[in-house]
């Protein structure tokens, strides 16, 4: 049964370690990666030895030749053939019958007999004696002791295989022994000589101090005699007191410390003493209970040969009691040695499935991986037809004729068709669910007819983003993440925080920036006692902060389902910010950022602490104040930015003067929280909490970058406001905007960042003292004025009178 077992196995084995079918690219890489791919079997074969040794059965019992023998005969010792484990009685029957019949079968030799040696001596390699002529070197120098010990043990194993049958092996193992004992005294010498000179250098040591110590004494009676006053002989015998006394305060301190660790000492020493007699008496313990255990087994065995209470029992009973004993127990033995084999086979059962079930899973991964590229590019390319479908549709126009009637069906049926549909027997890879990790919409729910069209382009764009990214990008990056353990300020973690921050790992992080950013502001319980603040006085800005909790994130169900609590806790993060910083209060936009923090921190007083990082340490000054001066300073930067890194998109917006403020204002208030998807705005926002305002320059040079040649192709300023309404939505690669934003924008020096701004601040407060004058001499010029009541109109008094 375990022939046929294991021979199932190699079937199994060979059927999915053979490839599928030949190939040039598969010879190609046999023919280059040649060494590799046979260390490769090597290892495998090597592995199949250690689990799946063949099972010791003659090869002419089983198969073919089993089938053609002839039926054997009756045995005529029938009697002694144990029924119970009869097909191993006649395996080891046929086994012996076979024995006498080597020239017909090759069969497998029992463990433990070794081959006969004959001729061994002649061809073992006989030690080369030494050669007498080397100059410098005798016959005791020549050996080495490692070649001494290795033919030792050669002449010992030699001895054991021959069973003492070479009469020169005694005198040869008298001469290793000989040269074993010079190499000892040898070695005793080196280590005599070895201490000798130990305490030769400690000698030199000492008189080398004792040298320089006179040599001090020396050079001070020198300086002494030298001196010409008895004034400098004075200072320099004063200069030797305080000498001496710092070295009695030395010798002082160090009688202390060695007075303290005396006392260590005899402390140690006493605990040693302890354990010593505890050990000593644990082991008196054990040697008692030794000798109890000797007395007991002897008792034991006393009561189990000569049985008190029964008389002996007669020779022949103990001779058949013995005889049976002993078939039980070669029974056993036997027993034992199936279950044995049993478990080796199944040993080797398990490691082959194991392989088989991981090649089977690779594969598996490969085809869903090939699966989820050929969605993402039918996804593609179905989103290049919708496309091409939408600008015949602008390219027609209203125009009534067959040709827009076609184009109209051709669009309903493409906006009704769903994937899902066509393939409803198939396997689902990565669905894009209606709702991403945060809540946000994964595809946009435009209202006007015209952009459903778009929509449904970005939806496939989305997927097909999705798909391509979801094994080359995301599962490294998350690995990447999860190798990165304590997080510390680096080169490494800045190009991390660029590439985005995995869902598992994002909360973390951005506790962790957000607390760089605060911690000199954080304060325990400061949160709650802003918010107990808010209880008992009503904040100006409450009012305003109830109409923006509606506005928050329609296409977020968090924030428009009706039993969601995050407007609550929007709320009163906004309610305990306005009390935080009264200077601001509350300005339209934080809710938005608040809500960003939320979404991600989920815990109300980290979201806070989020809030107050943005807007007090990562913004400007000014920026969310009543004249929003930081603000608009930015906007002027990046017109200036814009000029110099996208000189065509400029002149083309400038030639029909079209005003981008009132897009990008928007967009550096909340962080983009309201024009990009939101994947993409989360990588914007790790790296944002990281690097401050410059990423929010990087990323709105990259959009425009991004569509410069859509952009370009608009030839009127209507045009461009719509299109630039709801263009950033329509970017779904996030790896080639972040390219474009850290590599392709670059050189992006802070320096010049920080210089555009002072002098773009310094014309702004000009402009707005201009104005602040304007508005004064306005205001004097119509409080000089006298009213004049025109004729034939009266007064308020005159009409009551």
């Amino acid at each position: 049964m375990l022939y046929w077992l294991q021979q199932l196995q190699m079937k199994r084995w060979e059927f999915h370690n053979s490839p599928p079918a030949p190939s040039a690219t598969l010879d190609a890489a046999l023919a280059g990666n040649g060494p590799t791919l046979r260390l490769e079997l090597e290892q495998e074969e090597a592995e199949l030895e250690e689990f799946l040794c063949p099972v010791k059965t003659p090869t002419g019992l089983v198969g073919v030749a089993a089938a053609l023998q002839p039926a054997p005969a009756m045995p005529l010792a029938l009697q002694n053939i144990s029924l119970k484990h009869l097909g191993t009685e006649i395996q080891n029957t046929m086994y012996n019958i076979r024995g006498n019949k080597q020239s017909q079968g090759t069969g497998h030799r029992p463990p433990g007999e070794d081959s006969p040696l004959i001729g061994e001596p002649q061809r073992e390699e006989q030690p080369s004696p030494p050669d007498p002529s080397a100059p410098g070197k005798g016959p005791a120098d020549s050996l080495k002791p490692t070649l001494k010990s290795s033919l030792t043990a050669n002449l010992i194993q030699k001895a054991k295989r021959q069973n003492n049958t070479f009469p020169l092996f005694a005198e040869g193992l008298t001469r290793n022994r000989t040269a074993q004992e010079k190499a000892l005294a040898l070695e005793q010498q080196v280590l005599m000589l070895t201490k000798e000179l130990k305490s030769q250098k400690e000698l030199v040591r000492i008189l080398h101090k004792a040298l320089e110590a006179a040599q001090q004494e020396k050079r001070a009676s020198s300086a002494y005699l030298a001196a010409a006053e008895d004034k400098d002989r004075l200072e320099l015998v004063r200069h030797k007191v305080r000498q001496i006394a710092d070295l009695g305060r030395r010798v002082e301190a160090l009688e202390q410390e060695r007075e303290i660790l005396t006392q260590t000492a005899s402390l140690l020493e006493q605990q040693v003493q302890e354990l010593q007699q505890h050990v000593q008496l644990l082991m008196e313990k054990n040697q008692a209970k030794q000798q109890v255990i000797c007395m007991l087994s002897e008792k034991v065995t006393q009561d189990f040969l000569h049985p008190p209470n029964q008389p002996p029992e007669p020779s022949d009973a103990a001779d058949r009691d013995f005889l049976s004993q002993q078939e039980k127990m070669e029974h056993l033995k036997d027993d034992i040695e199936a279950y044995r084999t049993q478990n080796h086979f199944l040993n080797s059962e398990i490691h082959q499935v194991t392989k088989i079930w991981r090649r089977v899973a690779e594969k598996e991964k490969a085809l869903l991986m090939k699966c989820a590229y050929l969605q993402a590019k039918n996804c593609q390319v179905e989103s290049k037809y919708l496309a091409g479908l939408r600008r015949l549709q602008e390219a027609v126009g209203n125009e009534a004729s067959e040709c827009s009637e076609l184009l109209r069906q051709l669009i309903q049926e493409a906006l009704q068709w769903e994937a899902s549909d066509a393939s409803a027997d198939g396997v689902e890879l990565s669905p894009i669910s209606e709702y991403d990790e945060y809540g946000f919409l994964t595809v946009p729910n435009y209202e006007v007819e015209d952009l459903k069209l778009l929509a449904k382009i970005q939806a496939l764009e989305v997927r097909s983003h999705h798909l391509l990214a979801h094994e080359a990008v995301e599962r490294p990056l998350r690995d990447r993440w999860a190798a990165l353990g304590e997080l510390t300020p680096s080169v490494e973690l800045k190009q991390l925080l660029r590439a985005g921050v995995s869902c598992e790992h994002r909360p973390r992080v951005w506790r962790w920036l957000v607390h760089l950013r605060v911690q000199h502001l954080q304060a325990p319980g400061r949160y709650q006692e802003l918010l107990s603040r808010g209880q008992a006085c009503k904040h100006p800005a409450a009012r305003q902060i109830e109409l923006d909790l509606n506005r928050t994130f329609p296409n977020n169900k968090h924030f428009t389902c009706p039993t969601s609590s995050f407007p609550d806790k929007l709320r009163r993060v906004l309610l305990a910010f306005s009390w935080q910083n009264p200077s601001i209060g509350y300005c339209q936009g934080l809710n938005r950022l608040a809500a960003i923090a939320l979404l991600v921190l989920d815990e109300e007083e980290s979201a806070f602490w989020c809030l107050v990082a943005i807007v007090e340490t990562i913004m400007p000054a000014d920026y969310y104040s009543k004249t929003l001066t930081a603000s608009q300073v930015d906007q002027r930067v990046l017109q200036d930015l814009l000029s110099e890194k996208l000189p065509r998109l400029m002149a083309h917006l400038g030639q029909h003067r079209v005003d981008l403020s009132f897009i990008t204002f928007n967009w550096f208030l909340v962080v983009f929280a309201d024009s990009l998807i939101s994947n993409i705005l989360l990588q914007v926002w790790d790296a944002f909490l990281y690097e401050g305002t410059k990423v929010l320059f990087r990323y709105a040079l990259a959009i425009f970058k991004y569509n410069e040649e859509e952009i370009l192709r608009l030839q009127d300023s209507l045009e461009i406001y719509q299109y630039l309404r709801f263009f950033t939505k329509t970017i779904c690669n996030s790896g080639k905007l972040r390219n474009i934003a850290f590599n392709d924008m670059n050189p992006f020096p802070m320096k010049q960042l920080q210089q555009l701004r002072t002098v773009h601040r310094e014309r702004l407060e000009a402009e707005l003292r201009e104005l602040e004058q304007f508005k004064a001499e306005y205001l004097e010029t119509r409080a000089s004025l006298v009213p004049v009541v025109p004729e034939g109109c009266t007064s308020e008094d005159e009409g009551e009178a």
